[in-house]
């Protein structure tokens, strides 16, 4: 009789182990785990491309660390992608090549009107988020005679690169003074080269818009007198009526060994999905993202500003369906 019991156990053990498994063999099919062994629920897409900006900025910093949270929680294959950031996210965005990407407002805004560097408006793009404040800092050097926007007529100013969200802000922020570019000289020159510029003389101020510190100011702050040009509050609450992702803030003191607090206008930074994504995916995926603040504030301090309070306080595109679900039941 024992050695019936043994022989019964040991085949069904055996059973058990075969039916293990082939059921643990699902890693393609829809809701499995995959690599990530995370969320037995899983999404409907397998995919999750985050579409980025350069690869020391805060978007593909924060975004690579979101990337990896997706892909634990989901078992689904999630990675940041390397890119010119607003403008071209926005492009990849439409013409279905990721899934999620960091935009600037200013940038979403004409991407859902269909205005500056868009000819149509853009359906397929809809919002999670409001996320970080990226500051407009107007940087010149202390005895250049800039103190006020409408001071940088006849000036020669950088305003980013060609097309980015800097520059985009610069023009319009300027457009708000009644400066066009014809008012100045213009030079297309990302952070690192407008230090240069500036450090040179060839320039004589330059746009920044970034989150606080930018370092290439920073850096710069260290070797050159540096001034930091004020936005009147008042003209920013008058160009937002107008611009609605414009907004009034500060450039704390000593950010840059400025004495005083420096008042400027700010752009929120979003994070946007595909209208393509389901209703259930997009409700996981902005869960997660709240649920992965801390992990996000560690990889980037940019991401400490980010709030569940702030991330519904001004919104420039359409929110996608999923998302105004998660916000509903909080």
């Amino acid at each position: 009789m024992k050695k019936k019991w043994t022989a019964l156990a040991a085949g069904t053990m055996l059973s058990a182990m075969v039916l293990a498994a082939c059921g643990g063999d699902d890693g393609d099919s829809a809701g499995g785990d995959g690599d990530g062994g995370g969320n037995s629920e899983g999404l409907d897409t397998r995919i999750v491309t985050i579409a980025t900006g350069g690869a020391s900025g805060p978007y593909n910093i924060i975004g690579t660390t979101l990337a990896s949270e997706y892909s634990d929680a989901y078992g689904v294959n999630s990675k940041p992608q390397t890119t010119g950031a607003s403008v071209e996210n926005i492009n990849l965005i439409k013409e279905g090549k990721v899934e999620m990407a960091f935009v600037m407002s200013d940038v979403l805004t004409e991407a859902v009107d269909g205005t500056g560097n868009f000819s149509e408006p853009v359906d397929q793009v809809q919002q999670i988020a409001a996320l970080y404040p990226n500051f407009v800092q107007i940087v010149t050097t202390a005895d250049s005679g800039i103190e006020t926007v409408d001071d940088l007529k006849g000036k020669r100013v950088a305003v980013g690169d060609q097309n980015s969200g800097v520059e985009v802000n610069a023009r319009n922020l300027l457009e708000g003074h009644g400066i066009t570019y014809d008012d100045i000289e213009v030079d297309y020159l990302g952070y690192a080269e407008a230090a240069d510029g500036l450090r040179s003389g060839q320039i004589d101020a330059a746009f920044l818009t970034s989150g606080l510190p930018n370092s290439s100011v920073l850096e710069l702050s260290k070797s050159l007198d540096l001034s930091m040009v004020s936005v009147d509050p008042a003209k920013v609450e008058e160009i937002a009526e107008e611009q609605p992702y414009f907004i009034s803030m500060e450039i704390p003191a000593d950010t840059y060994g400025n004495e005083e607090a420096v008042p400027t206008a700010a752009i929120m930074n979003a994070l946007v999905v595909s209208s393509e994504l389901s209703e259930d995916d997009v409700y996981k995926l902005t869960q997660e993202f709240f649920d992965s603040l801390e992990s996000l504030e560690n990889s980037h301090q940019a991401a400490s500003d980010i709030s569940l309070e702030g991330a519904q306080e001004g919104m420039v595109a359409p929110v996608h369906p999923g998302a105004q679900k998660y916000y509903d039941e909080q």
